[in-house]
């Protein structure tokens, strides 16, 4: 198993949080992943990989399935970043 920190892990945190706010904005608007997809304009397995903490979204997807969603990108971001641990060190600081 990889130590959190290392080059497989980089981002997992951040990758977790992103799944679990988007599930939840997701399932706040009575969507389906499917509808989600159509809506932003991306595959339905993108959006499960997302779900799933697998994949770590671009800016540009963010402001789509954001917008998808009625919602800001900023408040995306923020809402992820409610998530994460407040003592997280930020990646130039390691």
């Amino acid at each position: 198993m990889a130590r959190l920190g290392s080059a497989e892990d980089r981002g997992y945190l951040e990758k977790r949080a992103f799944a679990r706010v988007l599930m939840t904005l997701r399932e706040e608007q009575g969507m389906t992943q499917e509808t989600l997809a159509f809506e932003s304009g991306y595959h339905p397995k993108y959006i499960s990989l997302l779900e799933r903490g697998k994949y770590s979204p671009s800016l540009t997807a963010i402001l789509e399935i954001s917008n998808a969603l009625n919602i800001s990108g900023a408040d995306v971001v923020r809402r992820v970043e409610n998530l994460l641990p407040s003592n997280r060190r930020r990646r130039r600081e390691r």
